[in-house]
């Protein structure tokens, strides 16, 4: 009689040698075979592997996939073990070309990488895989943990028998914590209010530039200039960059002294999370305002007091910039937004998310024209909107890319079904989700929230409101601006105090910088503090 215990060990034998064979074919035709080796990575792993492939080696395959560049193919793999084949073939969606069966017979650079994922048990009920950021910015190509292996010449032949076989073997190493210097601080914290929603480890963290003799100085408290913005440890302003003249200008006699901070809250989806509370992302407006900003105020001599309290940003920091100032009137003391990413989604880019049937193509009966992605001030084109949104979808499913327009559904869109962002339009053929587009009007349209609640809101930002977008913008955000500008001239009760300015043939991203931003937020300081606020005290 066979036990129980017996039966048990006979499975676990099969299980193991099932784990060792090659995965089957999915189907004939073009097949890359992908195993990573117990040396990199002695666990199963559930996540993505990749193949890049090139006809050069000067730089690694893996880094020559962008939107436009070298083809880039992924497949999805669960508790993959180490030494099992995942098999790449033709129904595996790519990017520039969408399938193997395009990549003609040669000679090829070929170069495996491997995306691990962590498993998320939220706190809405959902249980999700994504990439654990690792304090390098949702930059999968680059994250410590990440497997690859190195670049191998191969001959390929879509009609070939056997698949072409890769092995990654190495692993990325762990990113070291920049050290602290005299003048650039940084730290983090882990947050419980998002640890909590997400089921795992989440930290803010900020990297906090200080003003000259800061510490000859202890009794003065400064106002603070938060750097909106990308994932980056690398000091505010520019500071750690000799060349941008802004270091000589921070430390010179007669600059006013501010505390400039800008703030890392890196995403499972993306390298920030836009600073909202989402429904896929959970609430990071919160951990920022109840957890991260109270202890830099424990941590460093701020004023605490709105007039204090400057928002700047530009592209993603200059959305975030406008937000923070609409979610949080009464806390910032203004926003000086530059290139701001779409304040108005009738102006998604170059999509009208509420009206338009397709992101990709306009149909005009005899012919369907593509869309544009991204452009350069004298209108030649660098890409198409499809080209970005796949480039995405092969290094990602359900949002999963760390891209661009993947962050937008994951930050402004409601969840979906599976847990995983709802899809504003369908990723291979353009075709918009409406009831998805209301549910972004509704929580995150800058414009229709600003405009719908002025009466409320006017009061408060009417003179706070600074935006500054290069009238070529290389992502048409320009158009988004003059949108809500278009809005702010109408504005009654009150009328718009604030400023919009447009620079001819600019493209992204231009707005003050440096000397110029420090002297501009000077000036409106000196124009709006209270009578009463200390605006000598700093100035040393």
């Amino acid at each position: 009689m066979t036990t129980p215990l017996a039966l048990l060990r006979l499975a676990g034998a099969a299980l193991l040698v099932l784990a060792t064979l090659p995965a089957a074919h999915a189907a004939d035709g073009p097949r890359i075979q992908v195993s990573f080796s117990a040396k990199a990575h002695a666990q199963p792993i559930t996540g993505r592997v990749y193949v890049a492939v090139s006809r050069s080696n000067e730089t690694a395959p893996i880094e020559q996939t962008d939107i436009t560049g070298v083809p880039l193919f992924g497949h999805d793999v669960t508790a993959l073990a180490p030494g099992q084949a995942a098999i790449i073939d033709a129904d595996d969606f790519g990017a520039p070309l969408t399938s193997l069966r395009q990549l003609p017979a040669g000679d090829y650079w070929m170069q495996p990488f491997v995306n691990v994922y962590t498993e998320f048990k939220r706190a809405d009920g959902h249980t999700v895989w994504l990439h654990m950021d690792q304090w390098e910015g949702q930059d999968f190509k680059h994250s410590p943990g990440n497997l690859y292996g190195k670049p191998v010449k191969v001959h390929y032949d879509p009609a070939a028998p056997t698949p072409v076989t890769l092995v990654a073997d190495q692993v990325i190493p762990p990113i070291a914590f920049p050290k602290d210097t005299p003048y650039v601080k940084r730290f983090r914290i882990k947050s419980k209010l998002l640890s909590d929603w997400w089921g795992q480890p989440i930290y803010l963290g900020a990297t906090v530039l200080l003003p000259k003799d800061y510490d000859k100085h202890p009794d003065v408290r400064y106002p603070v200039i938060y750097e909106q913005g990308h994932f980056s440890t690398r000091a505010p302003g520019g500071f750690d960059h000799p060349k941008s003249g802004f270091r000589d200008y921070w430390l010179a006699d007669g600059t006013p002294r501010y505390i400039m901070i800008s703030l890392q809250h890196p995403s499972p989806y993306y390298d920030d999370s836009y600073a909202v509370n989402s429904a896929n992302e959970g609430p990071y407006d919160d951990a920022i305002h109840q957890e991260l900003l109270p202890d830099i105020q424990k941590r460093f001599r701020t004023i605490d007091a709105p007039w204090a309290r400057i928002l700047e940003g530009g592209s993603t920091g200059g959305w975030i910039a406008m937000a923070q100032m609409l979610f949080h009137p009464d806390y910032y003391g203004a926003t000086f937004a530059s290139c701001p990413d779409a304040l108005d989604f009738r102006h998604h880019q170059v999509v009208n998310i509420y009206d338009d049937a397709n992101a990709y193509w306009l149909d005009k009966g005899w012919v369907k024209v593509e869309r544009v992605d991204t452009r350069q001030p004298d209108g030649n084109v660098d890409a198409m909107m499809k080209d970005e949104n796949w480039y995405e979808l092969a290094v990602g499913d359900h949002s999963r890319s760390g891209g661009q327009w993947d962050i937008w559904e994951a930050a402004f869109g409601p969840v979906g079904a599976d847990g995983y962002p709802s899809r504003l339009w369908d990723k291979r053929t353009g075709v918009i989700d409406h009831d998805v587009a209301q549910y972004w009007k509704a929580h995150f349209d800058l414009r229709h929230l600003l405009q719908s609640q002025w009466a409320t809101l006017g009061p408060k930002v009417t003179d706070k409101i600074h935006i500054y977008v290069g009238d070529a913008d290389t992502y048409n955000l320009n158009m988004g601006v003059r949108a809500m500008d278009a809005f702010l001239k109408s504005a009654r009760n009150p009328s718009f105090r604030g400023s919009v300015t447009y620079q001819p043939m600019a493209p992204h991203c231009w707005g003050p910088r440096g000397k110029e931003l420090i002297e501009t937020v000077t000036r409106y300081i000196d124009g709006h503090a209270p009578a009463d606020a200390d605006r000598t005290g700093w100035r040393y």
